[in-house]
Order: structure tokens, then C-alpha cells, then sequence
């Protein structure tokens, strides 16, 4: 099952992002994104990244679709991967059409892409 913890419920998805996800993960299962107030402090955010880390693990989820906050979704990644549980973010080609002098965006999904753990490095500081 893939968890999609985003702003972007799953019955809003495109075709081809609903498709692959379900080809991919074989079931969908949303989790509503946090509402993180620019106010909170870096303490804050990991309080509430360690609080959505158990709350996910309860779920079980083969992979975690992780879209939003930066800071949120940088402490919750590192959680889930050092438990294993992988995570992905949705890619899309972003083309912009102009009409009548207002632009017009529109994404179109193109995969959903692992976040990379970055390889142990020795530590070069001393």
C-alpha cells in the first residue's frame, strides 16, 4: 500500500498518477498532510515529524508518498528510511501557456521518484 501523506488527496489525482500508483503500490491510502504554522520552531517540527513517524508506522504502509513542508518532510524521510519503510515523491513536467497576458500552469505526473539517502561518508572535519 502506498500512504500518500499530501496536500493532494488521492481521488484528486490525474489518471496517470492514480495508474501508476496503483500498478506500482497495488492500493492508495490517504493521509492529510499537517497544517505547519511558519511560526514553529525547528523543535516543534521535529516533535510533530516524530508524531506522524508513529502514527505511520501503525498504518504499515510499503511506501510513503511525502510532498509538502520542507522542513517537516526532510525529519519525517530520514525517520521512515532509517526504519526502512521507503519514501517517493510525485515528479511532473510543469508547462506554462500564456492567454489573453494571463500564464495558464498546468503538471502533468511523471513518475513517482525515490527520495535518495545520500551515501555514508567518513567524516572529513577532524
Amino acid at each position: 500500500m502506498l500512504l500518500n501523506l499530501s496536500n493532494h488527496p488521492y481521488t484528486s489525482w490525474s489518471v496517470p498518477q492514480a495508474t501508476a500508483a496503483l500498478r506500482q503500490f497495488g492500493t492508495v491510502q490517504d493521509l492529510p498532510f499537517p497544517s505547519i504554522p511558519p511560526q514553529a520552531t525547528a523543535a516543534d517540527v521535529q516533535q510533530l515529524a516524530e508524531d506522524y513517524y508513529q502514527q505511520i508506522r501503525q498504518t504499515n504502509p510499503h511506501t510513503v508518498h511525502l510532498m509538502g513542508e520542507m522542513t517537516f518532510t526532510f525529519a519525517l524521510v530520514q525517520r521512515l528510511q532509517a526504519a526502512g519503510i521507503p519514501c517517493v515523491a510525485s515528479t511532473s513536467e510543469r508547462l506554462v501557456e500564456e492567454r489573453e497576458g494571463r500564464k495558464i500552469v498546468t503538471f502533468n505526473f511523471v513518475q513517482f521518484r525515490p527520495y535518495v539517502q545520500p551515501p555514508v561518508q567518513p567524516n572529513s572535519f577532524g
